[in-house]
């Protein structure tokens, strides 16, 4: 067993995991860097990338309603469906794991293990993923929807 002096071979992990080693460097190798800023991206670009994925995932009755202006929270909230817990959860993974991989962001989620109702926040993007009973339950368009707008509207949206 070598002593504590000892030198050890580096390995490709001390690469990737060296404080003075540089992004450039990171990407080259095809390894993304640990501290990676998330790429600047605007609301309806996020906007346009969340519902892009929700459609790849065969995401049912989506809703985008605009919030600027009425929220501090968020930009644009998204309801959408998915027809069982399973495919509510695998929607809201996969959504996660894309923004993560083209925009650097890591989205806070809620409620996967459950798959009923899926809380996704992408920051200026908050995501709702139901199962079709509950969220005729909590109706949360009719809640958001702007004055005099039918939901047939915000869809189109």
């Amino acid at each position: 067993m070598p002593g504590a002096g000892a030198l050890r071979r580096a390995t490709q992990e001390d690469d990737v995991l060296l404080p003075t080693h540089t992004a450039a460097t990171s990407r080259a190798a095809g390894a993304m860097p640990m501290t990676a800023a998330p790429i600047e991206v605007t609301s309806d670009a996020l906007l346009a990338r969340v519902l892009s994925s929700l459609d790849d995932d065969k995401a049912e009755d989506v809703v985008a309603i605009d919030l600027r202006g009425r929220s501090s929270v968020a930009d644009h909230m998204v309801i959408c469906s998915g027809r069982s817990s399973r495919q509510v959860a695998a929607i809201a993974e996969k959504l996660v794991e894309r923004l993560k991989h083209e925009f650097g962001r890591t989205s806070r989620i809620e409620g996967k293990d459950q798959g009923d109702w899926v809380l996704i926040d992408a920051g200026d993007v908050i995501v709702h993923v139901f199962r079709p009973e509950v969220r005729e339950f909590y109706q949360l368009e009719k809640m958001w929807m702007q004055p005099g707008a039918g939901i047939a509207a915000a869809r189109k949206a």
